[in-house]
């Protein structure tokens, strides 16, 4: 939190720093407990009694902002690695054999600012699942038998995105929208990289980004936090520190602004149907933390069925879908809006859409009626996300990448102080007269009666 200009004027160095301090302090919600242990490993701890089960994850700030090209797709590699041998279970079978003894339903993701693995057995079985994390987390073996086996499998997850039009349509958005660093915003990574990984690359990702004071290690469940701190202390204690911060050590490049609007049409044989994607540079936690709440919350207004946007293009008939989204990122998010527009109308969707987007900023674009029903819809939603406690770890170890503990303890409460101001503040920084790229994918039959290219262009 930013402290009042007003006061560092007239106040001392050391009120200063105290207050900095104070402000830095550590907010969780009830139930919710933080430790640092001496190596850096900060471990939250959970306690949620509905179903007698556990779930520990450990959460990495890895993925593809960590990626320059040479390394692109090899997080999302590593983190399907994690889950083959390692020093206490030297082949996946016997590694595969042990979630089953411990009846563990688990998983691995990759995202742009995140890499995770988590695990849910049952609560007698913490240590045991603690420990298995453990050797999965710091001792990994990387065969290379298993890579063989697994850089297809990686590969192929490439290959099916790539089978769907909204894929390449939103791959192509991200070359224009982020440039040479599209690796650095494009987590499934790219073929050649994937397809001639070796296990000494698998040790560099190790080796720049796998320490404990760059991990969140989350324990929730039906399991008393002294007990888990104890059990986290004992285990991975001794897990050495890197001795440095590895997005310090390793910074992350600015993404650079983009200077002009950019459209292209895309076509492709298998876009039975056209789709128009409008993507901005959107804000950054670590220089706009502000904007990122009030983005969600007009995100939220603008999808709702009664908003202008909604009206004017799904109730007229010139689409059948609308939506739009920020996406909450320490580094520069984007905010995207997807149509599926209507084939035989689409000039006039794309003038509508255009025309809607110039609207935005208007003081009367949303009713306040609408405000308010957007803000008990966020109200709701994080209610409702906090149901199933095999899904908290997740949600948290998000904010700890890409925001801050501090920043999911407080959401929900922000979002409902989000004034008119605030949006219309983060409408003009981002949107309103802002560059954007603006792309549609279609079917080379259909762009042959339309020739999109002949409107579909910035204005």
């Amino acid at each position: 939190m930013l402290l009042k200009s007003v006061r560092l004027l007239f106040m001392g160095f050391m009120f200063s720093i105290c207050a900095l301090v104070a402000n830095a302090q550590l907010r969780l919600p009830e139930g919710y407990f933080w430790k640092k242990l001496p190596n850096g490993l900060e471990v939250l701890v959970i306690e949620n009694h509905k179903v007698p089960l556990a779930t520990i994850e450990i959460a990495v700030k890895n993925g593809a902002y960590t990626e320059g090209s040479e390394y692109s797709g090899l997080s999302h590699l590593f983190e399907h690695m994690f889950f083959k041998a390692n020093r206490d279970y030297p082949n996946q079978e016997v590694f595969l054999k042990r979630t089953q003894q411990l009846g563990a339903i688990w998983n691995g993701t990759t995202d742009v600012e995140r890499v995770n693995y988590f695990f849910t057995f049952d609560r007698d079985s913490l240590k045991a699942g603690l420990n298995f994390m453990n050797a999965a987390i710091r001792f990994p073996i990387y065969r290379e038998e298993d890579m063989k086996k697994e850089r297809p499998v990686v590969d192929g997850e490439f290959q099916r995105a790539e089978s769907n039009p909204d894929f390449q349509l939103w791959f192509t958005v991200q070359q224009h929208l982020w440039g040479d660093l599209i690796t650095r915003k494009n987590p499934i990574g790219i073929h050649d990289v994937i397809n001639t990984a070796t296990p000494e690359k698998m040790m560099v990702i190790k080796n720049k980004y796998y320490f404990p004071n760059n991990s969140l290690l989350t324990i929730c469940g039906d399991i008393k936090h002294e007990d888990a701190f104890a059990l986290a202390e004992s285990i991975f204690g001794d897990w050495a520190s890197s001795g440095f911060d590895p997005i310090q050590k390793y910074p992350i490049p600015p993404f650079k602004p983009l200077e002009k609007t950019e459209f292209f049409v895309k076509e492709a044989t298998i876009a039975q149907t056209p789709t128009i994607m409008f993507s901005w540079q959107g804000p950054s936690y670590l220089k706009d933390s502000a904007s990122t709440v009030a983005a969600d919350v007009f995100s939220t207004i603008v999808g709702l069925n009664a908003s202008k946007l909604h009206q004017a293009l799904v109730d007229k008939g010139l689409a059948s879908g609308v939506s739009i989204g920020y996406t909450t990122s320490k580094y520069v998010g984007p905010i995207d809006i997807f149509v599926s527009p209507n084939p035989n109308k689409l000039k006039e969707c794309y003038t509508e859409l255009m025309n809607q987007v110039s609207h935005f900023a208007d003081p009367d674009y949303y009713t306040d009626e609408q405000f308010k029903d957007a803000l008990a819809i966020l109200l709701r939603n994080n209610m409702y996300s906090k149901e199933k406690p095999s899904t908290l770890p997740g949600q948290i170890s998000y904010q700890w990448c890409s925001t801050s503990l501090n920043y999911y303890t407080d959401q929900a409460a922000n979002y409902q102080k989000v004034t008119r101001e605030d949006i219309s503040r983060y409408i003009k920084k981002y949107i309103a007269g802002k560059p954007f790229v603006g792309g549609l994918i279609i079917d080379p039959a259909l762009n042959k009666q339309v020739n999109a290219s002949t409107f579909f262009t910035a204005r």
